[in-house]
């Protein structure tokens, strides 16, 4: 599989990331016993020595632009940062991933968008975040043009009001022919769920993981269903016995597809990962790594799914790809450095 010579187009996020490792013995883990909750304890008023701090460029939108450039896509970013020292950085580090820059748009009034990770004992990051100018995107802002000649358009998530402009991307991604992936946040779906609804006929691919997942379901399934008792020895994958806030995970599959979307893929941390369309659902369970940092992991396996998908590989080797290149993320330190190329992946999927 080669990608060379196909244009791609990121939307999303750009910030610095600063990443601070915590001993363990510096800082207490405490999990809920009837939650699945998790939480890291840091003393009040208390200066703690940490094994390293180190600064790196983030956000879905340039995590995805980088995944999607060392596959061998000609790629551009469409990103909004400060006219600021950390918006220089971010264009940059871009260029020397052969990403073309010219659509950044840099706020002369809003900073960078910067987010501190804390990350500690199982290295999955509590994330403080400021997301600057990444929250200001305008209709008026995105020419048409654009998307003029790009096989794959991928709109990570969109931060504050910048989510209004969803429709307006994808529809214009749609009309000029690309294949359109979405991976929208949390907040996206809980706050502008209707603009999510609406979006959803010019997309090919929604991505989300399963707590997105819930909150989409209670969106366009607000009739619930009666909730079967899981036995706690059950096999197989969890989703389609527990399903999602109440609703079948097939319903839900089948209903996202009706509104437009050819697949929709749910990844659930640990377990694995599903891959639903309109003929049925592909589960596929997660790999194994020596854990680094968990950020930046979902960026990856969505954006490669989505790679493989705009040029009609089955779902299990989207599914297969996706894996080898979120667990090799998973190994480094940060979002960017364990990023696979083209042939890596390959290698990885044999």
């Amino acid at each position: 599989m080669s990608f060379t010579g196909l244009n791609a187009l990121t939307f999303g996020s750009a910030t610095i990331d600063v990443i601070a490792v915590v001993p363990n013995e510096d800082i207490e883990r405490v999990t809920m016993t009837n939650a699945t909750s998790s939480f890291l304890l840091l003393e009040e008023g208390r200066k703690i020595d940490v094994s390293s701090i180190r600064s790196s460029v983030g956000g879905g939108g340039t995590n995805a632009g980088v995944a999607l450039a060392r596959l061998g896509f000609s790629t551009s970013t469409f990103v909004r940062t400060g006219k600021d020292l950390e918006g220089k950085e971010i264009v940059e580090r871009l260029s020397a991933e052969g990403i073309n820059t010219d659509l950044i748009i840099q706020d002369a009034k809003m900073p960078t968008g910067k987010a501190i990770m804390v990350t500690s004992h199982v290295c999955n990051p509590t994330i403080f975040t400021n997301r600057g100018a990444n929250t200001t995107l305008v209709e008026s802002e995105i020419d048409p043009d654009i998307f003029v000649d790009r096989h794959l358009v991928y709109i990570a998530s969109l931060s504050g009001n910048s989510a209004a402009c969803l429709t307006h991307i994808v529809q214009a991604a749609k009309e000029s022919g690309a294949f359109v992936a979405t991976n929208p946040g949390i907040r996206q779906l809980t706050y502008w769920a209707g603009d999510m609804v609406e979006a959803l006929p010019y997309v090919d691919l929604i991505s989300v993981n399963a707590v997105e997942a819930e909150q989409l379901a209670l969106t366009l399934l607000p009739k619930g269903n009666r909730v079967q008792n899981i036995p706690d020895n059950v096999e197989g994958p969890v989703l389609l016995h527990k399903g999602l806030a109440g609703r079948s995970l097939e319903v839900f599959v089948a209903e996202v597809c009706k509104l437009g979307p050819k697949i929709v893929l749910i990844t659930n941390g640990a377990e694995g990962a599903y891959a639903g369309t309109k003929d049925g659902i592909e589960f596929y369970p997660a790999g194994k790594a020596e854990v680094g940092n968990t950020a930046g992991a979902g960026d990856s396996f969505a954006t490669t799914f989505s790679a493989y998908a705009s040029v009609g590989s089955d779902i299990v080797t989207c599914l297969k790809a996706a894996s080898a290149n979120a667990l090799s993320v998973i190994a480094a330190p940060d979002t960017h450095s364990g990023l696979l190329t083209g042939n890596d992946v390959k290698e990885a999927i044999k």
